[in-house]
């Protein structure tokens, strides 16, 4: 992940044990395809060291690194929930992810989201 918001709410807002809506992207049809846990705390992504990877980062420093992740757990497959589906609810009407202009893959999802989606599933 190299977006400083979406690091920021890994940093800051997701815990171990948090649930996570798995979400397929850049690809014919996007959509939540399954649930997860945040299975890690966050920690130095180590491609942002490495010369050799395509994500190197050489302004990055060892003591504070920029770029972080932490490991998923997948729980299982749903069926496809599409953007078209979840703008379809009036009570995702505010959903971050929703939101006109939002492309971050990683936003917060509050409890009452939540809620709604796992009855949509």
């Amino acid at each position: 992940m190299r977006n400083y918001q979406a690091r920021n709410f890994m940093r800051d807002a997701m815990q171990v044990g948090d649930g996570v809506l798995f979400y397929h992207s850049s690809c014919p049809a996007p959509g939540i395809a399954g649930l997860a846990r945040v299975a890690s705390p966050t920690r130095a992504d180590p491609t942002q060291f490495d010369p050799a990877s395509p994500y190197h980062d050489p302004r990055s420093p060892t003591d504070k690194p920029r770029w972080l992740l932490l490991d998923v757990q997948a729980l299982r497959k749903t069926r496809l929930v599409s953007l078209a589906d979840l703008r379809a609810v009036p009570e995702l009407a505010d959903m971050r992810a929703l939101q006109r202009g939002n492309r971050l893959s990683i936003t917060p999802v509050t409890a009452a989201e939540w809620e709604r989606i796992q009855a949509l599933i």
